[in-house]
């Protein structure tokens, strides 16, 4: 039994694993939260092309021995006041602009990326590396987090007024533009967060999945805000534990187990609109 005992426990005594659960369950708290806004004002493409789009900005700060997050701060940002400032100024729609846009900077970084000849991967960018997680990373994620889950809970009320009708969060006095403006800043910086944890590839599933299955289960903004968290918290916990023990990589077994349980709760919403109809 003890045996047993010491075989469970394993992946908690290991410093790398306890790095990955660490740096991963502070991040999903922002993303989660994130994920609520973007799924409501129907920007969940907006998180895949600022996770694609920082990739230029990585590359170039890696090439000018600039901090790699801060590059992919300013790429995010571009993209994101780029994608608005298209879109307000021509008659194509917001999707169509974010598809050009973030296919264009992923293109562009990714010329960059194979012709920068070093000595250091970059894979991890696009991937992640949640099992080499340092204490800097540990820091900068923290922080990160920290920051967005902040601004996130603090103005929740008026980004949720703001994402079902910036007219009347307008006439109302809101300051509509801070609101639109900060919640992509806050897109931004929190994908930079999450590039160490699981990469480009990957981030943009926490960024939409914890709230789209939320968004399923619940009928009230906070119990969706919580579940989101929860969703996002034992997804991810439960994805490190997995993938020790099946060799498997942490990012993509995450992504995997939230896959799955946005299918459950989707056959769970589904069975209860069809027994209301019938009843």
């Amino acid at each position: 039994m003890s045996e047993l005992l010491e075989w469970a426990i394993l992946p908690f005594q290991l410093p790398f694993m306890q790095n990955a659960f660490l740096v991963t369950l502070m991040i999903s708290v922002p993303m989660a939260m994130l994920s609520c806004f973007l799924v409501l004002k129907g920007w969940s493409l907006m998180g895949d092309a600022v996770s694609h789009a920082v990739l230029p900005g990585v590359v170039l700060a890696y090439m000018l021995s600039l901090p790699l997050a801060l590059g992919a701060f300013v790429a995010g940002l571009i993209c994101a006041i780029g994608t608005g400032f298209i879109k307000e100024n021509s008659r194509i729609k917001e999707d169509t602009v974010l598809g050009i846009v973030f296919s264009g900077m992923f293109g562009l970084g990714l010329v960059m990326y194979v012709a920068v000849k070093s000595d250091v991967h970059l894979d991890h960018i696009l991937f992640g590396d949640m099992l080499g997680i340092g204490p800097a990373d540990l820091l900068q994620s923290g922080l990160i987090a920290l920051a967005a889950t902040l601004f996130l809970g603090v103005l929740r009320k008026d980004l949720l007024l703001h994402a079902f009708d910036a007219q009347h969060a307008k006439a109302i006095g809101l300051p509509v533009t801070v609101l639109h403006y900060g919640l992509l800043t806050v897109l931004s910086l929190t994908v930079v967060g999450a590039l160490t944890a699981v990469g480009i590839i990957l981030a943009v599933a926490f960024l939409v999945a914890p709230g789209a299955i939320a968004f399923l289960m619940t009928r009230r903004f906070h119990t969706m805000l919580l579940t989101s968290v929860g969703v996002a918290f034992g997804c991810s916990f439960v994805g490190i534990y997995a993938s020790f023990f099946i060799d498997s990589a942490p990012a993509p077994t995450i992504v995997l187990l939230m896959t799955v349980v946005f299918i459950l709760a989707f056959l769970r919403n589904t069975l209860q609109t069809r027994s209301l109809s019938e009843a």
